[in-house]
């Protein structure tokens, strides 16, 4: 019986074996299909004191591309130095393709206007080198993206967005990879081709010179892709400082699809400080909220946390028990160290509300990192207030104030951008007195504070008992 049942073993592998066949086939071919002919592309570099935020500027617009549902591939165009693990967490977490490049030369550093920020920009322009994709959209990090945009590669040859009048932006733009363009833009870099800022923006509005003249891109309803070069329009690269002007969107042209930040590096959307300063950095944190989180920055806050409370208890614990001091007058002979204390004291207060700011985690969510910034400053505060037994609440005004400022630039029901700034200039102003009186109070304190026996005993006579000045 066991040499009959052997054969039917036998066959039964060969079936197995075959149907595994045709499945992993038929996973391969889906696969194929799967393939996408179009890509979202971005650029990672280092060299600059703010690599780590656009890494995670980076991570964030991939992340929210993929939850659009864009049916394209999405390419980081890494240089080689970019830190191998960032490179393995776009990849396996972002699901991002990463290419590799060499840093290209930038031969207009030392044009007079250069800005070395903008050095490495120019690795841009291996985005025509995607020569396995039949359009690329290429992006700036800075991108935040409203609704799904795959219309764009229907476009031409080359298509970007004019939020100058007579310049267009490459934060945004899409175009054909060709190597024969590409190794052409390469030998222009190395000709020295005129380029009036030194960086991308500057070299590609100089490689096509006549976009302006181009008709406006209308997707076509059949789905095919158009040839030639075109303008999109601005719903494509919504400048945020359209938005802060009416405090909402009201733009024509084409769908109102993709917001970005050309301006200042300090006020990016990713900063904590961008919001309630620019009212568009909550809309980019929601983002990162609902896609990478803010694991990353969570321990420092924590850490900064428990600092500033320890702080806030131990000066407390040490304060001086001054109740018996007496008063006297200043003498001479110490009026110099008075001053130097005065001086001290002052800079305490200052650096109260100056070390906390730049000590948070620059990535971390406004609302936190605000709730930090205020329990930094207070605890702070605390030491300069305990130490030289100044009043609460005149050291704390400007706390109150900045508290105050959050909430009216907060405020949600603003009718435009202008009546919102008048609002910022009213509170400032009618605050401004109460600064000045809380100043001039601090500073009177802080003057009979330092005319206490406690600070300057008098010369020839004992020094206090051990209890005079005992902590409890």
């Amino acid at each position: 019986m066991g040499r009959k049942e052997r054969p039917n073993v036998v066959g039964y592998l060969k079936f197995l074996l075959l149907l595994l066949l045709l499945f992993a086939a038929h996973e391969t071919m889906a696969a194929e299909e799967r393939a996408y002919r179009n890509a979202y592309a971005t650029m990672l570099y280092m060299g600059t004191p703010r690599d780590y935020e656009f890494y995670v500027a980076t991570r964030v617009m991939l992340r929210s591309l993929a939850g659009l549902g864009v049916e394209a591939d999405l390419i980081v165009i890494a240089s080689l130095d970019v830190p191998l693990r960032w490179v393995r967490v776009l990849e396996h977490e972002d699901g991002a393709k990463v290419l590799r490049v060499k840093n290209l030369n930038n031969p207009y550093e030392d044009q007079s206007n250069f800005d070395r920020r903008f050095k490495l920009t120019l690795n841009k322009l291996y985005a025509w080198s995607l020569v396995d994709y039949d359009r690329v959209v290429m992006l700036d990090a800075d991108n935040l993206f409203l609704q799904k945009t795959d219309e764009l590669f229907q476009c031409g040859q080359f298509c970007a967005v004019f939020i100058n009048p007579c310049i267009f932006h490459t934060g945004l733009f899409v175009l054909q990879p060709s190597m024969e363009v590409f190794n052409d833009m390469k030998k222009e870099l190395e000709r020295g081709r005129e380029n009036p800022d030194g960086a991308d923006q500057g070299f590609i509005c100089g490689y096509y010179p006549d976009l302006l003249d181009r008709p406006m891109f209308h997707p076509p309803p059949n789905g095919t892709k158009l040839d030639g070069t075109f303008r999109l329009p601005l719903g494509y690269q919504m400048d945020a400082t359209y938005y802060y002007l009416r405090l909402r969107w009201s733009v024509p042209c084409g769908p109102n699809s993709v917001i970005t930040f050309p301006g200042a590096p300090w006020l990016k959307p990713w900063y904590w400080w961008s919001w309630p300063v620019l009212p568009l950095g909550i809309s980019w944190h929601e983002q990162r909220r609902q896609t990478i989180g803010y694991v990353a920055e969570i321990p420092a806050m924590l850490v900064q946390f428990a600092t500033y409370l320890g702080i806030i208890v131990l000066t407390r614990l040490a304060r001086p028990n001054f109740s018996k001091l007496c008063y006297r007058r200043s003498e001479n002979h110490i009026s110099l160290i008075q001053a130097g204390l005065k001086v001290i004291a002052v800079w305490s207060i200052v650096a109260s509300y100056i070390v906390p700011f730049f000590i948070i985690p620059r990535t971390l969510h406004p609302l936190p990192a605000w709730s930090l910034y205020l329990f930094g400053s207070f605890a702070l505060c605390s030491i300069a207030i305990n130490a030289f037994l100044l009043p609460m609440l005149p050291v704390l005004v400007p706390w109150f104030g900045i508290f105050g400022s959050l909430l009216v630039m907060a405020f949600p029901w603003y009718s435009d951008g202008v009546v919102r700034a008048l609002a910022v200039f009213g509170y400032a102003f009618c605050a401004a007195p109460f600064v000045w009186i809380a100043i001039v109070k601090v500073m009177a304190s802080l003057q009979v504070s330092l005319e206490r026996e406690a600070f300057f005993p008098r010369l020839g006579e004992s020094s206090p008992p051990p209890g005079f000045n005992k902590l409890y």
